[in-house]
């Protein structure tokens, strides 16, 4: 019987017990598709990430959840390459930064770390800025899958598609109490998303439950194998693009980018914090980072045949 390193973290959390899970095999070159997919369905955590090789300039791997393998993952990136620091397979350098290239099968991504002053990872990955469409939609069957009124929209805001790496529905609500009232027909809403190409309906108001947020959001993903994902990096991507095109935020830091900070997971039980950074350059988006920390919850092996 062989056994492999693995950990279990939790992204977009300071502590245990919060934000979205994604385990992490370290040294998974010598692993097929179906063992991988395996493992993952085994764990059963959003997202698995699969590590088969890392140096000071690049990390490749693969992302599965528990039903098929993924193009890419916000969080899975947060949590491997928290893992690869904690390792001590990526190095600080005399600023105390890091800056790797992240190697998928079909797209590669830039990825910028900041050691915070305890001493942990906080990770930043680039994600090109969605394409957005508006989508002739049924209203009536879509709010009704949520367990929603079609009032509980806000017609301030349209409903559209943001494609990128996943196409993502965006839906605006009203507020929080119309959020806290969400409840989905997995099914049906799985069988919507196939309809209609779409992998996860990302579901936000402007109303926030905790201080420093910006935005509150759920994103329900059952036709990727994810009944609702409590912390999503490619989804507040696509999001964040969303705001900015339609003036919702637009604010700027003392560095001229604007921040957007979204709390998700709170109706789980399982609070996170996403932090989206966004350069802007004539008035488009010219780079677009999605990131957060990781804490390790799990730390050991698996034992595979």
């Amino acid at each position: 019987m062989a056994s492999i390193p693995f950990a279990l973290y939790d992204a977009f959390s300071e502590t245990a017990f919060g934000g979205s899970q994604a385990g992490v095999v370290s040294d998974a070159a010598s692993l097929d598709t179906q063992t991988r997919q395996n493992i993952a369905t085994e764990i059963g955590a959003p997202a698995t990430a699969f590590i088969s090789d890392c140096n000071q300039q690049s990390v490749s791997a693969r992302f599965h959840s528990p039903l098929t393998e993924y193009s890419m993952c916000g969080h899975g990136t947060i949590c491997l390459m928290t893992r690869m620091v904690e390792l001590g397979s990526l190095l600080w350098d005399k600023h105390g930064k890091i800056n790797v290239e992240l190697r998928l099968p079909i797209s590669n991504a830039p990825v910028e770390m900041v050691r915070r002053t305890d001493g942990r990872p906080e990770v930043f990955l680039d994600i090109p800025p969605a394409k957005l469409s508006q989508q002739t939609l049924d209203k009536e069957l879509l709010t009704g899958l949520l367990g929603l009124r079609s009032q509980d929209i806000n017609r301030e805001y349209p409903l559209e598609t943001a494609s990128g790496d996943f196409n993502h529905l965006i839906v605006p609500l009203s507020g929080i109490e119309a959020m806290a009232r969400i409840t989905p027909d997995f099914r049906g809403l799985t069988h919507f998303s196939q309809r209609h190409g779409i992998q996860t309906i990302a579901v936000f108001c402007t109303e926030v439950d905790r201080p420093g947020s910006d935005v509150h959001m759920r994103d329900f993903c059952p036709a990727v194998g994810v009944a609702e994902s409590s912390g999503a990096g490619t989804t507040n991507a696509a999001l964040a693009t969303y705001l900015i095109h339609h003036g919702v935020l637009q604010d700027t830091d003392e560095n001229g980018q604007i921040i957007v900070q979204a709390e998700q997971g709170i109706e789980q039980e399982r609070p996170g914090t996403i932090r989206s950074v966004i350069s802007m350059r004539e008035g488009a988006i010219s780079r677009l980072q999605v990131g957060g920390v990781a804490t390790r919850i799990i730390d050991g092996e698996l034992f595979l045949p």
